[in-house]
């Protein structure tokens, strides 16, 4: 392999460790949005905190506040979500991930497909680390949407239950 492909390996592993980051992240978010809702589901029971009896803007605010926190739950969890097996493979392509390798041998290709790999390994990591990157760039966008719509939430919902 050249040095270019040297440094495309090394930084494929750290894009790897990143991408495990960002699925800590938002495992470390829905846990947090667990609590939140918890503590805040723990204030409403009553027939003075019920949402029903809330005023005009209370109620809009609970409301908001709630489709924040769905919001947030929903990014995070498309953040942590495993890719679709899906690839773009072809026969004389390298395999550069688990999907490649499932459609080479779906095809009856996969010994032709380790044997193109073992000729240019360098085209290999640049495959995965192309594919990485995006995995990487998606999980990030999930949670920076995930992380807004959960402030949003859990600043919304205790100003509902404080004006009522």
């Amino acid at each position: 392999m050249s040095a270019a492909d040297d440094s495309a390996a090394r930084l494929l592993a750290d894009l790897r460790v990143e991408i495990a980051r960002a699925d800590s992240k938002a495992a470390l978010l829905v846990g947090a949005l667990g609590m939140t809702a918890g503590v805040i589901g723990g204030e409403v029971p009553g027939p003075h905190r019920s949402p029903g009896s809330f005023s005009a803007v209370g109620m809009t605010l609970w409301w908001a506040g709630a489709a924040a926190l769905g919001l947030a739950l929903l990014a995070l969890l498309l953040a942590v979500m495993p890719r679709s097996l899906r690839s773009d493979w072809h026969e004389g392509s390298p395999l550069a991930y688990f999907g490649d390798i499932w459609a080479a041998d779906r095809q009856g290709r996969l010994a032709d497909a380790l044997a193109d790999t073992d000729r240019d390994p360098g085209s290999a990591v640049r495959a995965a680390l192309a594919a990485n990157s995006l995995i990487a760039v998606r999980k990030h966008q999930w949670i920076r949407v995930g992380l807004a719509a959960y402030g949003s939430g859990a600043l919304l919902l205790p100003t509902a239950l404080f004006l009522g």
